[in-house]
């Protein structure tokens, strides 16, 4: 499992279920077996993934899985550039009705992106025990 440990604690961002401080073991196996590839969107452009999608589908989603549409559409314009026949799959699940204060906050621009600083990343992980 990779993790930043207990003692690293993010700053309040609105990224919902998402913020655990570790990964789900089954996960982290896939990815080290290079079966699924991980990537990372700033919460804005995730919001915006998630309005692009309410517009186009009708449907409001939480702000988890915005992140999945975030880096769907961005694989599918990679493909219409490079002409590649892709299939992409998501894993869309939850409403955002009760995401609604976030919604706003973006669309007011009241939501900013933040990066995680170095310095306090690798803090963390010299500070994690180590594991033979």
């Amino acid at each position: 499992m990779h993790t930043l440990g207990h003692g690293f604690i993010p700053p309040p961002v609105h990224a919902g279920g998402l913020r655990y401080h570790g990964m789900a073991p089954i996960i982290c196996h896939l990815r080290q077996l290079g079966l699924v590839e991980a990537v990372a969107a700033h919460q804005t452009a995730t919001f915006e993934a998630g309005v692009k999608f309410a517009r186009t589908e009708g449907v409001v989603t939480g702000p988890e899985p915005c992140h999945d549409l975030k880096v769907a559409i961005d694989e599918a314009l990679k493909c219409k550039e490079s002409g590649e026949a892709k299939t992409i799959l998501i894993a869309h699940s939850g409403h955002g009705h009760f995401d609604l204060a976030a919604y706003d906050a973006y669309l007011s621009g009241k939501l900013v992106d933040y990066a995680y600083p170095e310095e306090e990343v690798k803090k963390a992980q010299a500070e994690l025990p180590k594991i033979p």
